[in-house]
């Protein structure tokens, strides 16, 4: 295992508004624990995929020296964060404003212990997921919408979509294999089967997928790919009447259910769907491709939609990840 040293900085330009609401909910201010945040959860999505461990954050059992592949870099309770986290604007100075679509920003990180090679290439790779094929920040679970009436509304806007213009030092390839060695080294923490940390399997780049160039919204009043596909029901006055996994789940106190997200994201300009699928399985694989390709009935944006060319999902993406394809 090599180390190496000093800082990375990677340049991004946003293609929308990047959302880090304050306590207030004001996005005026830019929150840089929340991109943070955001980062790390890709690196346990990544990780998973690998064939890791990754615990759950809002209820970590890693602790000192016992924890997993993502709290050695970013840190748990008794062992800090390998790195100081920085968000740039275009003059190199401190971003203190919100990200607001068309700028150019940087996020440097500068080593405060050693980062070895195999973490770098987590990092890198980390990064490069989101800006290919995910989204950062928060606000990123509204969906677009057709209906021109509603289209401003703050809740059909698109929040999260970048791009890496520059990474400065390049980053040294690291083939699948090696990294797959290292997030699997039997010196890492596993998770409890029955933690909370297994309720958090999904989120896996095993269980991810993406269409790049297509998103889903609201047609009119009583069509809706994006309900198509979560498996509401396309009238709008009866969209609210069937929760899933995939469509979340709205909290009900007296039943004890808390409240989950959406597992399915879609972005209008520019165009991008992803979501997850609740196992990695022939079943709910299928159950996805289906909706998916039967939506070439439903909405014309759709009609030419081939689910061999553009349905990504793990195998095409580490190797676009990891091969230096598409590197700047």
């Amino acid at each position: 295992m090599t180390m190496a040293k000093g800082e990375r900085t990677y340049q991004f330009k946003a293609l929308t508004d990047l959302w880090t609401g304050d306590l207030n909910r004001k996005s005026n201010r830019l929150i840089t624990t929340g991109l943070l945040g955001s980062i790390r959860w890709w690196f346990e999505v990544l990780v998973r995929g690998l064939g890791g461990s990754a615990c759950d954050p809002t209820d970590t059992k890693c602790e000192d020296r016992n924890h997993c592949v993502v709290c050695e870099l970013f840190g748990c309770t008794g062992w800090a964060r390998k790195f100081r986290f920085e968000v740039l604007d275009e003059n190199s100075g401190t971003k203190t404003d919100q990200i607001k679509q068309n700028q150019t920003f940087s996020l440097r990180f500068t080593p405060l212990r050693p980062i070895c090679r195999e973490e770098w290439a987590l990092l890198d790779a980390t990064l490069r997921l989101i800006a290919d094929y995910g989204a950062i920040g928060g606000k990123t679970v509204f969906k677009p919408t057709d209906e021109p009436s509603r289209a401003k509304e703050i809740h059909h806007q698109d929040f999260g979509i970048v791009k890496i213009e520059k990474v400065d030092p390049p980053i040294t390839n690291l083939n699948v294999a090696e990294v797959e060695k290292y997030v699997r080294e039997e010196r890492w923490r596993k998770p409890e089967p029955k933690a909370k940390d297994a309720d958090f399997a999904w989120a896996s780049l095993e269980n991810f997928w993406c269409v790049n160039g297509k998103y889903l919204a609201r047609q009119d009043a009583d069509s809706s790919s994006f309900n198509c596909v979560i498996g509401r029901p396309k009238p709008k006055q009866q969209s609210g009447e069937s929760d899933s996994w995939i469509a979340g789940r709205r909290p009900n106190r007296e039943k004890e259910i808390e409240p989950e997200s959406k597992k399915v994201f879609s972005f209008k300009d520019p165009a991008r769907t992803f979501g997850f699928v609740e196992k990695a399985d022939s079943e709910h694989w299928n159950k996805i491709k289906n909706s998916l390709m039967n939506l070439r009935n439903v909405v014309a944006q759709w009609h030419d939609f081939n689910l061999e060319k553009q349905l990504l999902t793990k195998n095409q993406i580490l190797v676009k990840l990891f091969n230096g394809e598409g590197r700047v």
